[in-house]
């Protein structure tokens, strides 16, 4: 049994929690989204708190853009270790406030946020912010370098908040530039924890300040004349009117948005590790994820098969105490999200008339007494769908599964990329070539063969289409961060002119 702390969270500006700042502020109840249970009180960040911490970013940044990369590498690299170390605790607050396993929050969240931030310090260590050089011709040569572009803003998603805080803030801070962090309103106590460990690394007061609130302190940061650019993680809608609005003040943005993924099983497949790939594309993190395969496409051969191997190991989907070990699925993350699930469940058998193979709307059996009243759904799977229902067409956002069975790979592939959306896609199949060639064909900005989810600090991932702007992770990662200054260096002496005398 986990103690429960109650928090209270204020802004994080210039080195220091901002209590003052927070009097007559609006207030955001924190759940515990397994019990329903207060966790904690966040203090909404007016607009003069927000100046404040831009202004402290700001005055931050002469001096941390000036410090030698492999200075800020060893206080990145220290604040990874620190992360590291306090694990555990880490992975307490992130199940309280998100509701997915501590199996999950403690292997997953805390340590892949830990390998993002130790790869960037790293890479800047070793001239991941070099320039080129090269000759023009023989009395001219051209040298590019890399500067970072001032004080950023990051707005972060409500299912991966310390990692995907660390998504943005490594390369942010390993290039230079200063941060204004929004976690979601949603799940924001990892935000201080995070802000407290760069401080006891040894990052300057004023490089990462947080503030706190929902769509309206995000839409002030996104306008704010003293942002040089704007990172933000969640829905496609939400995603449109932040970039619209960083667009037209002229700042730099990365879109890391939602997707309505397809996993093709291909006619060679091993059907196990299909059925394994389709349920860890749909049911880890209890479906909320935005690159989710949540379209399976099966080849009409093998749907009973499929099926079948898919209900004998549905059973091993395991609701319950969120810190007992053998629990890897929990409840979904807020009443609103659990009102938007449950309807697009109900859509799916009263109106799409989808044959639901498991799962559905009742109430999730053997759970403790204290977690009934907990935002909980049954892991569910539609099969025998089409392409034009609801439930396949939208983004649900949660542990629903819809197979739908095809009969060419031709067919399959046009049907998968029919979509606005592109941020992942994957396939299963034992021929390795045909498998390349149909991962060739997919619009999508992050694919898998034979595997579903995995993200290394060292892979870059982006959307396509609807699905986002630019890139997070990897060496392209870096390059949002930083603006490029090209020069040309003539050695001859003179000026080349048509205007020489004749």
């Amino acid at each position: 049994m986990v103690n429960k702390i109650h928090h209270d969270r204020h802004a994080f500006i210039d080195g220091a929690a901002q209590p003052t700042l927070s009097t007559g502020s609006k207030t955001i109840r924190a759940v515990d989204p397994s019990t329903l249970e207060e966790i904690a009180t966040i203090y909404t960040s007016p607009p003069s708190t927000i100046d404040r911490a831009i202004s402290s970013a700001s005055e931050a940044f002469g001096s941390w853009s000036s410090t030698p990369p492999v200075e800020r590498s060893r206080i990145l690299l220290r604040a990874a270790a620190l992360l590291r170390a306090k694990t555990h605790d880490l992975a307490i607050l992130e199940t309280q406030s998100t509701g997915k396993p501590y199996s999950e929050t403690s292997t997953v969240d805390i340590p892949t946020g830990a390998d993002v931030l130790e790869y960037y310090a790293n890479l800047v260590a070793s001239g991941g912010l070099n320039g080129e050089s090269f000759p023009l011709r023989t009395s001219a040569w051209v040298y590019t370098t890399k500067a970072p572009l001032g004080v950023c803003v990051g707005i972060g998603a409500w299912n991966y908040p310390i990692q995907i805080a660390l998504w943005k803030s490594a390369p942010c801070l390993a290039a230079g530039n200063c941060m204004v962090y929004k976690p979601s309103e949603f799940t924001s106590l990892h935000a201080e924890e995070l802000v407290k460990i760069y401080k006891e690394a040894g990052l300057p007061n004023g490089v990462f300040n947080v503030v706190y609130g929902g769509g309206e302190v995000g839409s002030y940061l996104t306008k704010h004349p003293g942002v040089a650019k704007v990172s933000f993680t969640g829905q496609v809608s939400t995603g449109r009117k932040v970039a619209g609005s960083a667009a037209g003040e002229m700042k730099y943005v990365t879109m890391e948005l939602g997707g309505k993924s397809p996993l093709i099983v291909l006619p060679d497949a091993d059907v196990d590790n299909a059925v394994d790939g389709a349920m860890m594309a749909n049911f880890f993190s209890t479906g909320q994820v935005c690159t989710n395969g949540t379209r399976v496409f099966v080849p009409k051969t093998m749907m009973a098969e499929f099926e079948k191997r898919l209900l004998e190991k549905m059973r091993y989907v395991r609701p319950g105490d969120l810190f007992d070990e053998k629990t890897n699925f929990g409840p979904l993350v807020s009443r609103v999200h659990w009102e938007k699930v449950i309807g697009y469940i109900k859509h799916g058998v009263e109106v799409d008339r989808a044959k639901l193979l498991c799962g559905g709307s009742g109430e999730v059996q053997g759970l403790p007494v204290s977690m009934r009243k907990g935002l909980w759904v049954r892991p569910t799977v539609f099969t025998d769908c089409t392409d034009e229902m609801r439930i396949v067409r939208e983004e649900i956002f949660g542990p629903v599964m819809s197979i739908l069975p095809y009969e060419s790979v031709e067919e399959v592939v046009k049907r998968a990329n029919d979509t606005p959306m592109g941020l992942a896609a994957g396939v299963f199949g034992k021929d390795i070539n045909q498998c390349h060639d149909v991962i060739r064909q997919l619009e999508a900005g992050i694919t898998w063969v034979n595997t579903w989810g995995e993200s290394p600090a060292e892979m870059a991932v982006g959307g396509w289409k609807q699905s986002g702007v630019g890139v997070e992770n990897g060496r392209k990662g870096l390059e949002s961060w930083v603006k490029n200054k090209s020069t040309l260096v003539e050695m001859g002496g003179s000026v080349p002119t048509v205007f020489a005398k004749l």
